[in-house]
Formats: C-alpha cells, sequence, structure tokens
C-alpha cells in the first residue's frame, strides 16, 4: 500500500513540473538575447519582461541589455521618464554600443550635458559605431556646444575618414569635399572627386537593394515598374553629384531629436534653429553655427551630408530665386546641385 501511494504522488509531481522550468538560465538568457536584438519597437522588449516571472528577471541580465537593437530605444519624447533614462544607463553599463549613442545624442543636444554626451558617443566610437564617428564629426566641424574657435576640422577629416572605412556614406561624401576643397586636409581634388562618386555608388547600390526586397515577394523585377510623373522613375538615377534615391530610413534617434524640439519638450534659443533636413532633428547650439544654401539662403545644413540628401529629395523644386543664380553666372551651381555653401556668419561679411 505505502508503496502505490509513492508511485501515485511521484506521477502527479511530474504531470505539475513545467518543462520550461527546466531550462538552464543561459539557454534562456541566449535565447532572449537574440529576441532583443531584433525587436521592432520599444513595446516588443517590454512584452518581453511581462511574459513571465522568469523572464522578467533573466531579461534585465547584462548580457541581455548588451544585445538590444536601436529600435528598443525608439521612444517618443512625451514617453521619456527617468525609468527610460535608468533602462538606458543599465545597457550602457552592459556595454550596449546603441545604448551609447542614443543616450549620448539625446545628452548632448535634447538635454545639453555636452559633456556627457560627447563621452557616451565617444565609448560608440570607439567600438567602431559608424554613426557615433559620423555625429562626433559633425560636431567637430560645427564647433557644436563651443564657439566657433572650437572647430577642430583635422579631428573632423580623422573622424570621418574612420566613418568612412565603415561604410557610412554620408561620412564618405563629407570627406571627398573636404579633399575638394581642403578644407581640414591637404587639397586633392581628384582623390575627392573620386570618395564623391563612390559614395553616389554604394548610395545608389543600397537604394537598388532596397527596391529588390520590395519587389521579391511579387517575383517581378525593376522593370515592371511604369514611370510615374508624380513619383519618378522607379529606378533610381544618377543626377549630378549623386542620385535621385528613396528616403533612406530614419534612424530612432534622429526621429527623437526632432519632435523633441519640435513638440516643445524644450525650446531653442533664439535664433537658433534645427538642421533643414528632416531625417537629421540636430539643432544649433549657437547662432549661425550651421551652413545655409548660398543661393537662396532659406535654408541651413549641420553637414555636407544632410545638405546632399535634402537637395535630391526635396530642396532641388524649392531652391529659388533662378534670377539670382543667372545673375551669379551660375557660380556654385553644378549641375543644378548647390555645392557652395557657407556659414551665415562669413555670408554677412
Amino acid at each position: 500500500m505505502l508503496q502505490r501511494k509513492r508511485q501515485r504522488s511521484s506521477g502527479e509531481c511530474s504531470e505539475e513540473l513545467d518543462l520550461f522550468d527546466g531550462l538552464p538560465d543561459d539557454l534562456v538568457i541566449s535565447i532572449i538575447s537574440k529576441l532583443a536584438s531584433s525587436v521592432s519597437s520599444p513595446l516588443d522588449f517590454i512584452n518581453v519582461l511581462l511574459t513571465c516571472k522568469r523572464f522578467n528577471c533573466l531579461a534585465v541580465h547584462p548580457l541581455v541589455l548588451s544585445k538590444v537593437g536601436c529600435r528598443g530605444f525608439a521612444v517618443k519624447p512625451r514617453n521619456w521618464c527617468d525609468s527610460v533614462h535608468r533602462l538606458l544607463n543599465k545597457c550602457v553599463k552592459a556595454g550596449n554600443v546603441e545604448a551609447c549613442y542614443t543616450l549620448g545624442m539625446i545628452q548632448f543636444y535634447c538635454l545639453q550635458n555636452r559633456g556627457n554626451g560627447t563621452s557616451l558617443m565617444a565609448k560608440a566610437a570607439i567600438k567602431s559605431h559608424a554613426l557615433a564617428l559620423y555625429s562626433l564629426a559633425v560636431i567637430q566641424f560645427s564647433g557644436s556646444g563651443g564657439s566657433k574657435y572650437d572647430r577642430d576640422l583635422r579631428a573632423g577629416v580623422a573622424l570621418c575618414a574612420r566613418a568612412a572605412s565603415l561604410g557610412h556614406v554620408d561620412a564618405l561624401r563629407e570627406l571627398g569635399h573636404c579633399l575638394q576643397d581642403g578644407y581640414g586636409v591637404r587639397q586633392h581634388i581628384a582623390e575627392g572627386r573620386r570618395l564623391l562618386v563612390e559614395a553616389n555608388a554604394r548610395e545608389l547600390a543600397s537604394s537598388l537593394n532596397a527596391l529588390v526586397k520590395q519587389n521579391s515577394q511579387h517575383h517581378s523585377c525593376l522593370n515592371n515598374h511604369p514611370y510615374s510623373e508624380k513619383t519618378g522613375s522607379a529606378c533610381p538615377l544618377l543626377s549630378d553629384f549623386g542620385c535621385n534615391v528613396s528616403e533612406p530610413e530614419v534612424h530612432p534617434v534622429n526621429s527623437f531629436l526632432k519632435e523633441w524640439f519640435e513638440s516643445g519638450m524644450s525650446e531653442l534659443a533664439q535664433g537658433l534653429r534645427l538642421c533643414s533636413h528632416k531625417g537629421c532633428g540636430r539643432p544649433e547650439t549657437r547662432g549661425h553655427e550651421f551652413r545655409r544654401c548660398s543661393v537662396c539662403g532659406t535654408v541651413n545644413y549641420c553637414s555636407r551630408g544632410c545638405q546632399a540628401l535634402d537637395w535630391k529629395l526635396r530642396h532641388k523644386v524649392e531652391c529659388v530665386p533662378i534670377e539670382r543664380w543667372l545673375e551669379g553666372g551660375g557660380n556654385g551651381i553644378v549641375g543644378g546641385v548647390n555645392e557652395e555653401v557657407v556659414e551665415a556668419e562669413e555670408l554677412a561679411i
């Protein structure tokens, strides 16, 4: 009788045992890390935390936090709070490069904590984060956070060169212009021109790859897309110093910056402006910091990369008056693209 009771009780225990509880923590952490690296929004990561008590505990393991992708930090400015700030700091301590870059940009531009922001972006740059390298280059070229005398053109060129070697197209284009103009580096027109052509080729290849992925589900080729006057050709065309590419995906932190200032979370001082490229979001940190279009003077850009992209996506249709262009004999205009951009302070002289 006793032996029969023992057998029954052991059977009941095996039925109640959850197989998930038998998985080792290392395996669960590895699975959650994979999920964290591919999340498409912060809500996806929060849903992982809310799955069960064990997930809630293991999802904040340093290995998991170090793998959270940039989309996992794509919070809206209206949702910014101490909890989000603490989570980003935990990810930074865990060695998450995207968290370093994201929090660094927010600290530098939104919270105006220039020192911490620069330090965080430098941590990401040391680990070969191309966006962090390029952002630091933009800061060095503009002297952001200081005066125009704090600009370090050589440092900007060096950072651009490193970002360009990692495949960052805007950095490659910026470096090409620096070599063409002798800006922060010894002038080398031929090499600068070569880098500009390479940037265009990479931009075109990226656009074509995006079109192929978009059409792969329909098993159709690019030639099946008719020309539309409203949308333009389905296939990108080379034009002047770039190609007519579709608008690239905006990094979450750039969207955050733009919404932060446009929503009034933090007001810009009088006379300060946002970069005119709608996918940038960088604000001026002092008056006349950004460069403006030398033809119309109505738009301003933090970098050559933003100017080139905004020209192809929007500004080439809006850049007027044509009379001023004719009076100037077309100086600074090559094939319709305004290649000469000078600071507003210099234009006023």
